[in-house]
């Protein structure tokens, strides 16, 4: 197969399996696909495995004692392997607030890209994102689908402090920081939902192949939405996704 991934160590506890380089759902569906094939063929060994745009990364939490015969059977899995659907996806609906206070770089992406801040709420809740993998933050949810009239380049100078559900937008992404943290990404408002919490299982409920929706809310609603997640009466929207 002329598009059969690259398969090679990382180091002595790691193998890395390197795909096409692409960003796309077609190649998201293989990786995670992959993906559960190798976490039902390690359900018994401590391993983490880990997606990006285009790789997954076997992480181990011992040294491999026989790299080669660990690499043989990943690559065997591999080619065995028939691509199939990906089913139990979801939709998630979130919240954000585009208020002035929250969006701190509204006006500058309106005055770059020539449109009203109405047109940038429109934009930014019109698509179904794909998530393609979490990382940076833990929580951090890495957004594909941001609609090109919205595509801007991050700051050339990093914020010291990008407040707790900060959505921001970088290049041809989107995301929500789901704690305070330096960041480069221009910031268009607020998002309420606390997305990682290590006390539940699994940590993040959002996850790569789902979909998120976000919808515009107001500061009144913000406050309410905010207060119901501290009390953990919040409940998120969601329903199945079938692609």
């Amino acid at each position: 197969m002329s598009d059969f991934p690259k398969i090679k160590p990382m180091g002595e506890r790691g193998i890395l399996i390197e795909f096409e380089p692409e960003i796309s759902e077609r190649l998201l569906e293989k990786l995670l696909f992959y993906k559960n094939k190798l976490e039902e063929l390690y359900t018994e060994v401590n391993v983490e495995i880990i997606n990006t745009y285009n790789s997954l990364l076997i992480s181990y939490m011992f040294s491999i004692e026989n790299l080669y015969d660990e690499v043989s059977a990943v690559k065997e899995l591999l080619s065995e392997a028939k691509i199939g659907k990906i089913n139990n996806r979801q939709i998630f609906r979130l919240p954000v607030c585009y208020d002035e206070e929250f969006g701190w770089d509204l006006e500058l992406i309106a005055e770059e890209k020539n449109l009203s801040k109405e047109e940038i709420i429109k934009l930014h809740t019109r698509p179904f994102y794909t998530v393609y993998f979490t990382g940076f933050l833990p929580g951090f949810l890495y957004l594909g689908g941001l609609d090109e009239k919205l595509q801007i380049s991050r700051k050339n100078q990093p914020r010291m402090k990008i407040e707790k559900g900060a959505v921001g937008i970088g290049e041809n992404q989107t995301g929500i920081y789901p704690k305070s943290s330096p960041g480069g990404w221009q910031i268009l408002g607020n998002c309420p939902v606390q997305l990682f919490n290590k006390n539940n299982d699994p940590p993040c409920e959002i996850s790569a192949g789902d979909k998120v929706k976000f919808y515009s809310v107001s500061k009144a609603e913000l406050k309410e939405i905010s207060a119901q997640v501290s009390e953990g009466n919040f409940q998120l929207k969601k329903e199945n996704y079938e692609g």
